[in-house]
């Protein structure tokens, strides 16, 4: 039978918890014939209790999206990775304190968990090197409220070394391209949304907002620039590059007070290297954008209050919106790009007649969370 945890967990029912957690073990099923599509995401299953690990679909189907390897968490997950070795890693939703590495498909390799003491939170989002050494984790700093990356030993997951990002409410971080030769770059979105450990969440004196995009060296932390949008009211949040890896692609989140201003603010902003730049949608998308993901077509970005994917061409110009339920995780898959939804999710999603994939029973009232990431 599987163990059950819900959210309201404390601090030290969730350490006897992970005590004698293990992997949810699911009925075989006979893999679909032809291409499967693995991804590797995070969920909310109907219970109320939470999950991550793989999701598979037989590409060009249709076939159900079926829950592969499972692994249980004590509270909802965000950001997710891959390391070289085939582990994964997740991260608990801001502010958290638990981070897991865990090989899926491995049942004899236990899950591995670091807690953070009550100085730090995670922000939601963990990177990997490119040779799998290192983990850096978006974080905050309880007493100050100051944002950091924390560079950690990818064996140990312990912190190393702590890097600020120049701002308040980081979030995502992804790696720039680099010649040979060059130091790596690391490129982090400061939210800027205030809150206080003591609310959690709880949005605050907003008027004070101060979101940037930042660079900094990746071996030392060094600031390299930063940049901000011309509305402090828009919050910047996830980063996808281009298939050329030329321009970075930035999903925000609207802060406004007056609702008519949040309606009619963008969800998309494209970074070049040197400058922000605002791409206006043609419909209100009640100023949330979710995930971005970028495929030869452009830009699409999920906005699960507005139940669609908002596509954009490479060069930022409105395409449309793909009606998806709830639809919140992206990914690209050979070329395709992969949405998710409530009750279903969709390959192909930026073509005229994307296909769906149904949901297994195991996944039947699932909510999906932000993130999905190509498996393998």
């Amino acid at each position: 039978m599987e163990t059950e945890v819900r959210a309201a967990l404390s601090r030290r029912q969730a350490l006897v918890f992970m005590g004698s957690l293990a992997a949810v073990p699911l009925a075989a099923q006979a893999a679909p014939q032809g291409t499967e599509m693995q991804l590797l995401g995070a969920w909310q299953q109907a219970d109320g209790s939470y999950r991550v690990g793989v999701l598979a679909a037989q590409a060009g189907g249709p076939s159900p999206l079926r829950a592969r390897h499972v692994l249980e968490v004590p509270t909802r997950a965000h950001g997710l990775a891959q390391l070289p070795d085939g582990s994964m890693l997740a991260t608990a939703r801001r502010p958290g304190d638990w981070l897991v590495r865990w090989h899926p498909g491995q049942p004899a390799a236990k899950a591995q968990w670091h807690w953070v003491d009550a100085t730090r939170s995670f922000n939601g989002h963990v990177l990997a090197s490119a040779d799998g050494r290192h983990l850096y984790t978006t974080e905050t700093d309880a007493d100050t409220g100051a944002s950091l990356v924390a560079k950690r030993d990818a064996r140990s997951l312990e912190t190393e070394d702590e890097w600020a990002t120049h701002g308040i409410d980081a979030h995502e971080l992804i790696w720039a391209p680099a010649a040979r030769g060059e130091k790596p770059t690391l490129i982090v979105a400061n939210g800027g949304v205030p809150t206080a450990p003591e609310t959690g969440r709880v949005k605050r004196n907003l008027h004070t907002m101060d979101s940037s995009l930042v660079r900094l060296n990746g071996e030392s932390g060094e600031l390299q620039g930063q940049w901000h949008l011309p509305d402090p009211r828009l919050s910047l949040r996830h980063l996808a590059w281009n298939a050329e890896r030329t321009v970075l692609g930035i999903a925000l989140q609207a802060e406004h007070d007056e609702a008519a201003d949040k309606a009619a603010a963008p969800i998309l902003a494209l970074f070049d290297g040197q400058a922000l730049r605002l791409c206006p949608a043609g419909q209100s998308m009640a100023g949330y954008g979710g995930s971005i993901a970028s495929t030869a077509e452009g830009w699409a970005v999920s906005c699960p209050r507005s139940q669609g994917v908002a596509t954009f061409t490479p060069e930022g110009q409105w395409r449309g919106l793909v009606g998806l339920e709830e639809v919140c995780a992206l990914a690209v898959g050979s070329g395709r790009l992969w949405a998710a939804g409530v009750s279903h999710s969709l390959e192909n999603a930026r073509s005229p007649t994307p296909l769906a994939h149904a949901h297994a029973k195991e996944l039947a009232g699932a909510r999906m969370d932000n993130h999905w990431i190509k498996f393998g």
